[in-house]
């Protein structure tokens, strides 16, 4: 217990517990995405995907019980890291620029704590709308199951969603832009020769993740989705 507590009270372990939440998230991101291109084939094949994790029973809850805890100690240490920052910095920058190798300083990075914010209060919405909100049904192979694919329709049907939902998924490419570096360089990948592919790995990475998902809700607004 006293190892834990300390974990949590020393700067350098809430910067392992950051890294470490970060690197779980990265993991969900991907599955998450993953999941989401159902939508591109189909009301049946997205509604198939859901019943299968709906036929998971208590095993998804306890899933998305851990799964909450990983988003809140990822925000809360990366909180208390942006504060420990402020207080040891004697003099902030007076430009915004990139500062480069070694210390990779972007606009992503100094932005971390805005972009994650704002991503924070998105899932919130977004657990809202969709975990939590209208309950359609459709049957599939003579079965009764959530027909999530049509609040998916519905939902990106409003312009005001859709487009909050694309200023979203910019951010997160920013986001996931330096946080995936920073999740090796804190957990300890940090030799010099694997600094710069790890970067430009994390940059193809965010520009990939968050392509995919910029791409689905223009395609469900402009076409109906696919039938």
């Amino acid at each position: 217990m006293d190892r834990l507590s300390l974990l949590f009270r020393s700067s350098v372990g809430r910067k392992w517990l950051n890294g470490l939440t970060g690197l779980l998230l990265l993991f969900f991101i991907v599955e998450h995405l993953l999941g989401n291109l159902y939508l591109l084939r189909g009301a049946d094949a997205f509604n198939s995907y859901v019943a299968l994790l709906a036929g998971a029973g208590d095993l998804l809850y306890v899933a998305e019980v851990l799964l909450a805890l990983v988003f809140l100690v990822h925000a809360c240490m990366g909180v208390s890291v942006f504060i420990d920052k402020k207080r040891a910095r004697v003099q902030g920058y007076a430009m915004l620029r990139s500062a480069g190798s070694p210390s990779r300083q972007t606009i992503s990075s100094r932005s971390m704590i805005v972009t994650g914010s704002l991503l924070l209060a998105f899932l919130v919405w977004h657990l809202l709308t969709f975990r939590f909100g209208p309950h359609y049904t459709t049957v599939l192979d003579g079965k009764e199951v959530r027909d999530l694919y049509s609040l998916v329709v519905e939902t990106f049907a409003k312009p005001a969603y859709m487009i909050s939902y694309e200023i979203i998924m910019i951010l997160l490419g920013f986001h996931l832009r330096h946080g995936f570096w920073s999740v090796f360089q804190t957990l300890g990948v940090n030799n010099p020769k694997y600094t710069k592919p790890i970067y430009t790995l994390g940059i193809m990475f965010a520009i990939v993740i968050a392509i995919g998902f910029l791409t689905i809700p223009p395609y469900i607004y402009f076409t109906g989705g696919a039938q």
